[in-house]
C-alpha cells in the first residue's frame, strides 16, 4: 500500500508541477478580445466535458468520444464505467435512454460526434435521476441546430477475437417544420468463446473442472422515435425500441475431476432466444418563457426470453458408482410493465428552480421453470426442480428538489425521493411464496464552492437503494455439472446505500475526488459460492433404491457447490480518484489520465441456503460461510490521442488500463490490465478505424476465496478478450441538422432490471 500511495503522490504533484505552463485553453478571436473555452470544468452537481471545445471530438462516434472523457473509462470495447462507481447510466438531454445495454453501446457507436454538444458526468446523481446503489450518470447533450432536412450514418465493422464477428447498423434524422425523427437499425453475428477453470474443495478433498463454453449469437434491433411540435410551447412524441437476441447451438463442455483422478465430463447444450419491445408516449408542455415545463408520459414494456437446455454427464475412467445422468430444462422469463410519471420543473426570476415529480411502475413477471429428470431410461418431471413462479411489484415514487445560488460563490441543491414498494412472489401450487412490502426516503444534497477562477471544491450526499434484478428471483438452476451450479434466489432484500462525496477541482483541467459509501443489507456483487454435502438414499443407474443385506437403505453423501446471489451483511468502501484531462503542443496531444485508490471492507455470514427443500429422506449440511474482507486496491487510466496530420485526417490512439487484485464477496480478483492502440483516417464523410483492444490477453476474470475452514473456491473465466476490429462509418446529409427532442420512458427503471 505504501508502494500505491508514493506512486499517486508522485502522479498527482506531477500534474501540478505541469500546470504552471499556461493552460493549453482553446482561444477564439472575437473582435480582437479573446475568449478562453473551458473544456473541462466543475458546475453544480456535476463536470462538464465540452466536446465543441475538444481537439479530439472531429470524426469519431460518440463511443469513442465516451472513452476520453475524464472518470469515464472502457477496458473491452463494450461497456462504460464511471471510476469508482458500480456502473455508468447514460442519459441523453437529461433523458434515460430507452435500450438494453448492447444496442445502447452500438447507438453510441453509430452517432457521429459532431452531433454532441457537451458530455456531464454526474458521480452521485440528484433525487430526479432514476438510479439505483452507487450508479453514476453519463449526459450526453446533443447540439440544438434547427435546419431543416435529413442526415444519416452507416457503419459496418468486423471484429476478429476467438471467432469472426461482423455487424452492420444505419441511422437516419429527418426535421420538417414541426416534424422531427429519427429511426435506427442494427444487425449483427458473434460467438462468444470462453474457457473455464473450476477447482473447489478443502485440505482432504479437491474438485476440479475444465472446459470451454461456445455461445453463437444472432441479434437484430432497432427503434424510431417521432416528435411533433404542437406550437412553441406543446410538444407530443411517441418512441418504439426492440431488440431479438438468438443464441441456438450453445455448448458448454467441461471434465470433472476428484483428487485428481478424472470421474466424469459434463455437455450442457443451450437454445435461447429474447424479445425485447417498449413504447412510450409522451407530452410536453413549456409553462412561461423562463424554462419552466411540465412533462408526462406513459409506457409499456414487454421482454420474453425463452431458454431450454439439455445436460448430460458420462462417466469416464469406470469410477465406481459413476453413473450417466441426464436433465431437460426449461427457464421462460416474460416481464410486462405498465408506467406512468409526471415532472414539473419551474424556475423563478430569482434564479431558483424547482423540481418535483411522481411515478409510478407496475411489473409481473411469469417464470414457468420445467425440469426432467433421466430415471429407468426416460425422462421423468423433477417435482423439486419444476416451478411456476410469479412476482408482481408496485412502485410509487415522488420526489423534490430546490436549487439555487446562495452567493456568488456558493450554490446548492436540496432534494428527495420518497418510494413504496409492495411486491409479492407466488409459486403456484407450492408453499415458499412471499409478501415484501418497504418504504424508502432517498435523500440528497449538493454544495458547491467556487473558491476562485482556479479552485473549485463540492460535496454531495445520496441515499440509494439496490432492487433485485428480476432474473436474481426466478428460484432456477443453471447447471455446469450435476453437483456444481448456479441458483436463484426469491427471497434476496432491496440493499441500502448511502453515498457520499468531496470534489476538488484546480484549473478545469486538474481534480480529486473522495468518495465515502456505505451498504446495509448488502447482497453480493457476485454469487456467493456455498459448499455442503445431501446426505440421502442411494439408488443405482435405472432409480431404484439400493439396500444392505439387513434391508436397510444405503445412504449416500454427495458434496454440492452453489453459486448463489443472498444478502449478507454490509460493506464500506472509500475511494480517491486522482485526474488530469488536459492538451498539449496546441493541441495536438491530448491526455485523459487518472488513478484511483480504493479501501473496501465486507462483513457477514452465509449460514444457510434460502432456497434449499431438503427432501423427506434427505439431510443437507451447509458450510457458513464466513466474509471479513478487508481490501486496499489501484487502478489506473492513461489515454493519449495524437494527431498525426496537420489537416486533422490522421490520428493516434494509445490507451492503457490496469487494475490491481481487489476483492469482492466471493474471493480476491486477479489483476488486470489492457493495452489499447487505434488509428483513424478521416476521409471527406467517412472514416475508417483500425483498432487493437487487450494486445496482451490480460483483461480477463480470475477469482481466488477461501474460507477460515480451509474451505476454498477458486474460478478462472478466460474469454480470450484480445480484439481487432475494423470499421468503416460513412455520414450523409445535412450534419447541422437538429436532433429529435429525446423523450423519458417511464419504465426507465425497470429496463436495468431486465
Amino acid at each position: 500500500m505504501k508502494t500505491q500511495i508514493l506512486i499517486a503522490a508522485l502522479f498527482f504533484s506531477g500534474f501540478v508541477t505541469a500546470q504552471q505552463k499556461k493552460d493549453s485553453l482553446k482561444v477564439n478571436s472575437i473582435e480582437a478580445v479573446n475568449i478562453k473555452k473551458q473544456v473541462f470544468k466543475k458546475q453544480g452537481d456535476r463536470l462538464v466535458y465540452d466536446v465543441a471545445a475538444s481537439p479530439i471530438a472531429k470524426g469519431t462516434n460518440t463511443f469513442n468520444l465516451l472513452k476520453q472523457t475524464p472518470m469515464i473509462s472502457s477496458v473491452d470495447g463494450k461497456t462504460l464505467k464511471i471510476l469508482g462507481k458500480s456502473d455508468a447510466v447514460i442519459y441523453i438531454n437529461n433523458k434515460k435512454t430507452n435500450m438494453d445495454a448492447e444496442a445502447l453501446i452500438e447507438m453510441l457507436k453509430s452517432t457521429p460526434s459532431e452531433d454532441i454538444q457537451k458530455i456531464e458526468v454526474i458521480t452521485v446523481p440528484g433525487s430526479e435521476f432514476q438510479v439505483e446503489s452507487k450508479e453514476g450518470v453519463i449526459n450526453i447533450v446533443m447540439k440544438k441546430n434547427k435546419n431543416n432536412g435529413y442526415n444519416g450514418t452507416l457503419k459496418m465493422q468486423n471484429e476478429q477475437a476467438y471467432y469472426n464477428n461482423p455487424s452492420a447498423g444505419a441511422s437516419f434524422n429527418f426535421r420538417q417544420g414541426k416534424w422531427s425523427g429519427n429511426s435506427n437499425v442494427r444487425m449483427g453475428s458473434w460467438t462468444e468463446r470462453q474457457r473455464y477453470t473450476l477447482s473447489n474443495g478443502d485440505p482432504t478433498f479437491r474438485n476440479e473442472s475444465y472446459g470451454y463454453n461456445d455461445d453463437p449469437n444472432k441479434t437484430f434491433g432497432g427503434g424510431f422515435n417521432v416528435d411533433y411540435e404542437i406550437s412553441k410551447k406543446q410538444s407530443v412524441g411517441i418512441s418504439y425500441n426492440m431488440r431479438y437476441n438468438k443464441s441456438f447451438n450453445s455448448v458448454l463442455d467441461v471434465t470433472n475431476f476428484q483428487n485428481g483422478n478424472i470421474t466424469n465430463r459434463t455437455v450442457n447444450n443451450e437454445d435461447a432466444q429474447t424479445r425485447n419491445h417498449s413504447f412510450n408516449l409522451n407530452y410536453e408542455i413549456k409553462t412561461d418563457s423562463l424554462g419552466s415545463k411540465l412533462t408526462s408520459n406513459v409506457s409499456y414494456l414487454w421482454f420474453n426470453r425463452d431458454k431450454v437446455s439439455f445436460n448430460e454427464t458420462f462417466p469416464l475412467n469406470n469410477v465406481k458408482d459413476n453413473n450417466y445422468s441426464a436433465l431437460h430444462q426449461s427457464v421462460p422469463q416474460i416481464i410486462n410493465n405498465y408506467a406512468a410519471n409526471i415532472d414539473y420543473l419551474k424556475k423563478t426570476a430569482k434564479g431558483e428552480t424547482w423540481l418535483m415529480g411522481a411515478s409510478y411502475n407496475h411489473t409481473n413477471t411469469d417464470n414457468d421453470t420445467k425440469q426432467d429428470q433421466y430415471v429407468n431410461q426416460e425422462f421423468i418431471p423433477d417435482t423439486y426442480q419444476t416451478n411456476h413462479f410469479i412476482y408482481k411489484e408496485n412502485i410509487l415514487g415522488i420526489y423534490l428538489n430546490y436549487e439555487r445560488k446562495l452567493t456568488e460563490k456558493l450554490s446548492g441543491k436540496i432534494g428527495a425521493r420518497y418510494e413504496m414498494t409492495r411486491s409479492t412472489g407466488d409459486i403456484v401450487g407450492k408453499e415458499g411464496g412471499f409478501t415484501r412490502n418497504y418504504n424508502n426516503l432517498l435523500p440528497y444534497l449538493n454544495l458547491n464552492y467556487t473558491i476562485n477562477s482556479d479552485h473549485n471544491l463540492s460535496y454531495t450526499f445520496s441515499s440509494r437503494i439496490r432492487r433485485p434484478r428480476f432474473w436474481e428471483l426466478n428460484p432456477s438452476r443453471t447447471y455446469f455439472t450435476p453437483t456444481n451450479y448456479t441458483q436463484n434466489n426469491p427471497f434476496i432484500l432491496a440493499a441500502k446505500f448511502y453515498n457520499q462525496e468531496l470534489n476538488y477541482m484546480y484549473k478545469n483541467a486538474f481534480y480529486a475526488n473522495l468518495s465515502f459509501n456505505m451498504v446495509e443489507d448488502a447482497a453480493a456483487s457476485d454469487m456467493i459460492p456455498l459448499q455442503g454435502t445431501v446426505t440421502a438414499p442411494k439408488k443405482d443407474e435405472d432409480g431404484n433404491y439400493i439396500y444392505d443385506p439387513l434391508g436397510n437403505k444405503i445412504m449416500e453423501t454427495t458434496r454440492f457447490l452453489r453459486y448463489i446471489k443472498t444478502n449478507y451483511g454490509k460493506n464500506r468502501e472509500l475511494s480517491l480518484t486522482l485526474g488530469m484531462n488536459k492538451s498539449w503542443f496546441n493541441d495536438i496531444w491530448t491526455t485523459n489520465y487518472s488513478v484511483n485508490l480504493g479501501y473496501i471492507t465486507y462483513q457477514g455470514a452465509v449460514l444457510a441456503d434460502p432456497t434449499s427443500k431438503p427432501g423427506p429422506e434427505e439431510t443437507e449440511v451447509v458450510d457458513p460461510y464466513i466474509i471479513d474482507i478487508k481490501n486496499y486496491n489501484m487502478s489506473a487510466t492513461i489515454n493519449n490521442t495524437i494527431r498525426l496530420s496537420s489537416k486533422k485526417d490522421w490520428f493516434l490512439g494509445v490507451n492503457y488500463f490496469f487494475a490491481s487484485q481487489a476483492a469482492m464477496e466471493s474471493g480476491m480478483i486477479g489483476a488486470r490490465q489492457s493495452f489499447d492502440i487505434s488509428l483513424k483516417k478521416i476521409i471527406g464523410d467517412w472514416t475508417v478505424v483500425a483498432e487493437v483492444y487487450d494486445l496482451f490477453n490480460q483483461s480477463f476474470y480470475r477469482v481466488q476465496g477461501t474460507q477460515p475452514n480451509g474451505k476454498y473456491n477458486n474460478i478462472t473465466n478466460f474469454n480470450y478478450p484480445r480484439l481487432l476490429n475494423i470499421g468503416v462509418t460513412y455520414n450523409f446529409g445535412n450534419q447541422k441538422l437538429k436532433k429529435a427532442r429525446e423523450m423519458k420512458s417511464a419504465n426507465d427503471a425497470v429496463k436495468s432490471r431486465t
